[in-house]
């Protein structure tokens, strides 16, 4: 077991989340599913309204005071942001739908400018399909290789392979920084100097690390990394680009419209400076004001807190799964090695009949390939099931869990 080390009272937590009181089956709601989208707090919840209820406008565009407050407000939650990921200029966060949107702009604005015809682009195969589709339509397109980095079998990279197939050819590495399937921590920062050692870009897939341990991309020194806001507490819909400045000027824009430009003639538009050139549009302006209501109550608690209050639940969840006849694990056993995202299956149960299962005694987790068919079919499964922790999370849920896992087992053996 971990030692534990945090100063975080889930129960106290809980009290913040109005979802958790819900029941379920008429059974109290234990939420499992963290990995596909985190629950909101009452603070971001009540940033939303507020912005709504007393001083929705446009933003960047009216002198009015609503108008004033709202880009204020817009403007300070990606200021937060910067700082939660230690970006070096509040201009290197680009706000976005999602991590996915994230992701596809610089498929498009840097992928489609630089990708030549011969290029390789390095993935791993335990990348989700938002990081594996839109370069796989880039390579398309250009006439480019994309190669896929394997996993051992505990669930991690194999370090020759990153030192194989990065090389002469390669012009872009893309990494998730931690899988949502298996929960493997990936050496982002030693792969991302492989891959600057032969000059290729190093992109990461933070969507899974950002929400649940401390994420610094000054340190990674990776030149892209995505997340989604709704993973960590804020709203759906808003999702952030971080990408070094230098890069992000070179870049033509990722959209065209309103908003991004400078000037627009019948003969050309010019662009405005970052970050606006990639932000086309009315934004989802409530979406970042909630995610800089999330960010708030992040640090209130401590990123480091974070990250070892959800490792001593997973070695909870850990040993008391491995008690269960049958049921296989999937990724690193050590939770050093790993997040609080764990895969399995039990017996021969499919997976949607389990989550059916566990659903009707109120644990609510995810079945299926989780957007990784790649992994899946390296792994030789059809699919697995998911259950996945974090701050609200307690061990009295996991037995809850792991009681509801007896049953579906003691049912199927009939």
């Amino acid at each position: 077991m971990v030692e534990k080390l945090t100063t975080i009272n889930a129960a106290r937590i809980r009290e913040d989340f109005p979802v958790l009181k819900r029941y379920v089956n008429d059974k109290p709601l234990v939420y499992f599913d963290n990995a596909a989208t985190s629950q909101k707090p009452k603070v971001v919840i009540d940033a939303i309204v507020r912005y709504y209820r007393e001083y929705n406008a446009n933003i960047h565009r009216g002198i009015h005071k609503l108008a004033e407050e709202a880009t204020l407000a817009h403007e300070e939650a990606r200021e937060k942001i910067a700082k939660f990921v230690n970006a070096k200029r509040t201009e290197e966060i680009i706000f976005t739908r999602n991590a996915t949107e994230s992701i596809n702009l610089v498929a498009y604005s840097w992928g489609r400018a630089n990708i030549r015809s011969g290029d390789k682009i390095v993935l791993t195969i335990m990348e989700h399909h938002s990081n594996i589709v839109p370069w796989q339509l880039l390579a398309q397109e250009k006439d480019a290789k994309i190669e896929f980095v394997k996993i051992d079998g505990n669930g991690e990279l194999r370090e020759d392979e990153v030192q194989e197939l990065i090389d002469e050819k390669t012009k872009l590495v893309c990494v998730t920084h931690a899988s949502n399937v298996l929960g493997t921590i990936n050496p982002v920062k030693d792969i991302g100097r492989v891959a600057h050692r032969y000059g290729a870009m190093f992109l990461i897939d933070a969507a899974q690390s950002v929400p649940h341990m401390t994420v610094d991309v000054r340190d990674i020194d990776c030149d892209f990394a995505a997340f989604s806001g709704h993973k960590m507490l804020g709203p759906t819909g808003i999702g952030v680009l971080y990408g070094k400045c230098e890069l992000l000027e070179s870049m033509p824009p990722f959209l065209g419209g309103g908003e991004m430009i400078r000037e627009v003639h019948t003969t050309g538009a010019s662009w405005k400076d970052l970050p606006y050139k990639y932000e086309a549009g009315t934004p989802n302006i409530s979406g970042a004001i909630g995610l800089g209501a999330a960010v708030d109550y992040l640090r209130g608690i401590g990123m480091r807190n974070v990250h070892d209050y959800e490792k001593e639940i997973t070695s909870y969840a850990l040993e008391q799964m491995k008690q269960v006849e049958g049921l296989a694990i999937y990724g690193p056993m050590d939770v050093e090695r790993r997040v609080g995202v764990v895969s399995f299956n039990l017996g021969d149960i499919h997976p949607h009949d389990l989550a059916s299962i566990l659903d009707e005694e109120g644990v609510a987790i995810r079945s299926g390939h989780h957007c990784a068919q790649p992994l899946m079919e390296f792994l030789e499964l059809p699919a697995t099931s998911r259950a996945s922790f974090y701050i609200y999370n307690t061990k009295e849920e996991v037995d809850v869990f792991i009681n509801a896992l007896e049953k579906a087992r003691k049912l199927f053996a009939r």
